[in-house]
This record gives C-alpha cells, structure tokens and sequence, in this order.
C-alpha cells in the first residue's frame, strides 16, 4: 500500500470514530425525557463522584471534575448513545497505588497517555477483541474490586486518618487498629447510617436517589448536631481550574508507561461491558466497541488537564440513565451539565459533606455490586469457571487488578486448551466390505487398520495423540482419514511427522485421505506431507486410500495379486 492509501485510509478510520448525523437525529427525538434522566444521573452520580475522588487520593475536586469533563466528552464521542461515564470504584483501585507511588502528578500523567493509548487502539479498531475476555474473570475481579473499594473505605468510616501503605488490606487492618486505640463513634454511626439507608431504600423505592437523601442527612445531622467528630471532606474551588500541563513529568513517563496500560486495558474493558449491560437493558441498541474506546480516549485524555483523575464508563450510572428512559447522548450530557453547575454554584455546600458519610455510599455501592445470584450460576457451571472466579477474585485482593485480570486470563487460557486438547479423538474405523468376500475382509483386516482423527491436533493434544498412533497393532499399512481435522498447527505437524516416521521404522506404510488445503500447507512446510503420500498420490476419500493400500500389499507380495488369485481359483476347480 502506498503512502498516500495509507494516509487515506487512516483518514477513513479516524471519521469513521467521529459523531454523525444519526446522533442528532437522536438527540431530536425526544429531548425532554432525555433532560430528567440526565438530572436524575447527577443527582446519583454526585456523591459517588466525590466519594472516588476522595478514594484515589487527588480529593473530591478530582472526582467532580473527572465527572464533569469526561462524562461530557464520552457522551459526544462515544459510541453508546447511553452510557454514562465518570469515576469509578474499578478504576480507583489501580490509582490508589499510582498514587501512592507518584503523587497527584503521576496519576494526571497516566491518565493522559492512558487516553492516547485508547485512542491508538481506537484506530486500530481493536474494540471487538475486548469481547473475548471469559465471563468468569468479569466476576472474578468485579467481586475482588467490591472488596477492595469497601476496604478502602475503613479509615473515613472509622473516622481515622488513612495509614500508609498501598496494599488494602494492610490500611484497613491499621485503621482498624487505630481506631481500637481512640474509638469514634460518630463516624461508625454516620457511615453505617447512610449504608442501611441506601440498601433498604433502594429496595424499597428503586427510583428514589437515596445515594444523595442519605449524604444529605448525614450533613444536616453533622451540621445541626456540631459533630466535631464528622470530619467534612473541606473546601473546593468554585469551578473548574484552568486546563494546563504543568503536571507532566516528561522524564517519568518510562516508569509511568506500565501503569498507564493497565489504565487504558481497564477503562477499555470496563467501558465496554458497561456499554453492553446498556445495549441488554434495550430492544435493538448496539454500541460501536471501536467509538466507545476512542470517546474513553478523548476523555481521558482531557481530564486530567482539569485536575481529573482517569475515567471509564460506569455500569452503575448507566443503568439508571437506562432506567429513568434515556434515549440518546443528551441524557449523558445532561447529566455533565448539571454536575458542572453544582461545581461552580453549590461548592460551599459540597464542601460540608462528611467524609463518613462518602464512605457509607461507597460501603453500599460495594455491596450491590455483588451480584449473589450471578456468582452463585457461575460457581455451579463447571469447576473451571468456579476456579477462575475466585483466583480471580483473591488476586484482586491480594495483589491488584492488573496482576489479577491477567492471572484470571492465563488460566482461562489453560483451562480452555485443556478442554480443546480433549477433543481431539483417534477412533479405529471398520473397512468397508464393499465387493470383498468375508476371506478377502479378513485378510485385508490382518494388514490394514484406518483411522479418523477428530477435531484439533496442536500443541496441547499433539503428544498424546503420538502416543496412541505409535501404539498401531503390527499391521502393513495405516490409512489416515484427516478430514474431521479442525485446526493443525506445527506443532501437531511436527508430531504426526514424528509418528509416521517411527511406524515406517517398524515397516508400516502410512497413507492419507481428505487433507484440508490449510491442513496440506502446515504439514509441507514440516515436511510432513511427503510422508503421508507414500505413493506420491494423494486421496480425496477413504475407500481410494485402502484401494491403493491394497493395491501395495498386492505389489510387495504380502497380498495375492488378482492374477495369483485367479490361478489359484483354477486349480481349486
């Protein structure tokens, strides 16, 4: 391709990522509904906003202005007309020890080249491989984050100062420690109080947002009481601060490359499974995988510029956007709008809000992400799928999501070419009598035996079927039928090669039928092919490759050729 083909092409790629005329047509359709499920979005989405901005580390201003800037952006680029995206607690867990580890600097960096990452894969159109990621390993670290976002959240609901380290499990174990050597109550009692609200109000009334009704009584409670015990999350800028790149560390991007992958692999993934719970909860929506990753792209991209910490799609929000009967991208954007409002009107009042009380929506967001009768039909599917879901799970605990999701990937991986592996079959097949005589069956029978090889022969079943092969009973001529062969790569070539060449050692011919074209150019670049062409010929069916074994044993004197026979019938007579 030339230059300039290729230029054109990527130009191509790049249009075809960006909005169209059918995302105004559906802006148009109805705006009205579309406006009150984008202020019901925000109404959920404040509080969990702040609550995650304060988990990563950079405050509650990150979290607003990452919902702010990255909703809108994602909701014009991206290729859900009804996802919603923001801050989220997946994603938390992977900055809290970027965080740790870089400072407020490192996070916004990752976040940029993370976005660029998402926009390269964009172009690239890699969206639709993102579907291959196995159902037990969503689980897995979906039940694994639930547990590290309700750790997370121990110090403020314990009303103690988050200890050092980055290893969840060891903070909670010093909050709680701390907290046995000076109790506060009011804390417990603000954090528990909004949690129970939240879960029994939802259950009772769906539609009601008692994410933001407990936050706000909880900080009247506070205010009204003079709960000195209540620490408030404390001022925020009243409006977004200036774009800049002051926070950039050109000469830590080296280091800072692994952890923005991990960014870019996890906003990727977890956008993409929430765009399609989205297209599930509708009749006929189907989001574009490759737009939905380059809106992530933009927005994350953006974000940080305003002090936001990396976004992905929010499975969460999205589903209340779906719920409340958006029906295009104004909703998301709505949503957006109102947040922004609240930064620049309403910071004062935000600025009250107990850190306790954050941390009771967060212990209640944890909660229902646990899905009891999901995990339960995947523990009881196969051993496998339970096995995935657990390491998967505990990784994530114990390690962090990166490490988990790909040790949930490996063996899933395993697993899945240990199954393929068993499939594959050598089954003895009975030659066909066709015109033989029961003696002429019999003879045939002493000397020739065919096989069928069923389904793949690689790497993971290659040596076992090499076991069974060289275990031939002492026969002239082993006729192979491969056309049930599914898949071959070298490996299983190499094999089969190794196999004929030590039954020809023992003096025993190997022929083959139905040889797939895909199937011929694996075993010639081996040089495997010769071998199974022990006349030169090669056979469509079968019945041609026993004729043409007996047709050997007839040549070599180990079968009476029909003129030997003949004689042999005239003196019988």
């Amino acid at each position: 391709m030339t230059p300039t083909r290729r230029a054109r092409s990527l130009a191509d790629r790049v249009t075809a990522l960006l909005p169209n005329r059918a995302d105004l047509a559906d802006v148009r359709r109805d705006p009205r509904r579309d406006l009150l499920a984008g202020l019901t979005v925000a109404v959920v989405a404040l509080p969990l906003a702040l609550g995650f901005g304060v988990s990563s580390g950079l405050g509650a201003e990150a979290g607003l202005a990452t919902a702010v800037v990255a909703g809108a952006l994602a909701a014009v680029f991206g290729g859900s007309n009804l996802q919603v995206s923001g801050p989220t607690g997946a994603m938390t867990v992977v900055l809290v020890p970027i965080a740790a580890r870089y400072g407020p600097g490192g996070v916004l960096t990752v976040g940029l080249v993370a976005g660029l990452i998402l926009v390269a894969l964009a172009v690239a159109r890699a969206g639709k491989y993102m579907s291959y990621v196995p159902a037990p390993v969503v689980e897995g670290f979906t039940l694994g984050i639930a547990g590290v976002i309700a750790l997370q959240q121990v110090p403020n609901a314990l009303g103690v100062a988050k200890p050092e380290g980055d290893r969840v499990l060891v903070v909670a174990r010093r909050a709680v420690e701390e907290f046995l050597r000076a109790p506060n109550w009011t804390a417990v009692a603000l954090a528990a109080g909004v949690a129970v609200l939240m879960l029994v109000g939802t259950r009772l009334r769906p539609t009601v947002p008692f994410s933001l009704v407990a936050v706000l009584a909880a900080t009247l409670v506070a205010q009204l009481a003079h709960l000195d015990a209540a620490t408030p999350i404390g001022e925020l800028p009243s409006g977004l601060p200036a774009p800049s790149l002051g926070f950039l560390d050109l000469g830590a991007l080296g280091t800072l490359l692994p952890s923005a992958l991990a960014v870019a692999a996890l906003a990727a993934l977890e956008s993409l499974l929430s765009a399609s719970v989205a297209d599930g909860m509708t009749v006929g929506r189907r989001h574009d995988p490759d737009r939905e990753l380059f809106g992530q792209g933009l927005a994350n991209i953006a974000a940080p510029l305003f002090g936001g910490v990396p976004a992905t799609g929010a499975i969460a929000r999205t589903a209340v956007n779906v719920r409340t009967g958006a029906g295009s991208r104004l909703a998301a954007l709505t949503h957006a709008a109102v947040l922004a409002v609240i930064v620049f009107a309403a910071a004062p009042l935000v600025s009250k809000i107990p850190l306790a009380a954050l941390a009771g929506v967060l212990l209640a967001t944890a909660i229902r992400m646990v899905e009891v009768g999901s995990l339960r039909a995947m523990a009881r599917a196969t051993r496998s799928d339970a096995l995935i879901l657990v390491l998967t799970a505990v990784a994530t605990l114990a390690l962090d999501l990166v490490h988990a999701v790909l040790i949930g990937l490996a063996v899933a991986g395993l697993l899945a070419l240990r199954a393929i592996a068993g499939q594959a079959r050598l089954d003895e097949v009975p030659l066909d009598r066709g015109d033989h005589s029961a003696e002429e069956h019999a003879l045939l029978a002493e000397h020739i035996v065919a096989y069928r090889i069923d389904g793949p022969l690689f790497f993971a079943a290659a040596h076992r079927f090499l076991l069974e092969l060289a275990e031939v009973a002492d026969v002239r001529v082993v006729v192979l039928r491969m056309s049930r062969v599914t898949t071959m790569d070298a490996t299983g070539a190499l094999v089969l090669k190794d196999a004929v060449e030590k039954l020809g050692r023992r003096g025993i011919t190997v022929l083959a039928s139905g040889i797939r074209p895909a199937h011929r150019r694996v075993l010639e670049s081996v040089g495997a092919l010769p071998l199974l062409l022990g006349d030169g010929h090669e056979y469509a069916t079968t019945p041609e490759a026993i004729a043409a074994a007996r047709a050997h044993l007839e040549h070599t004197g180990v079968l009476p050729g029909p003129r030997a026979a003949a004689v042999g019938e005239g003196t019988a007579r």
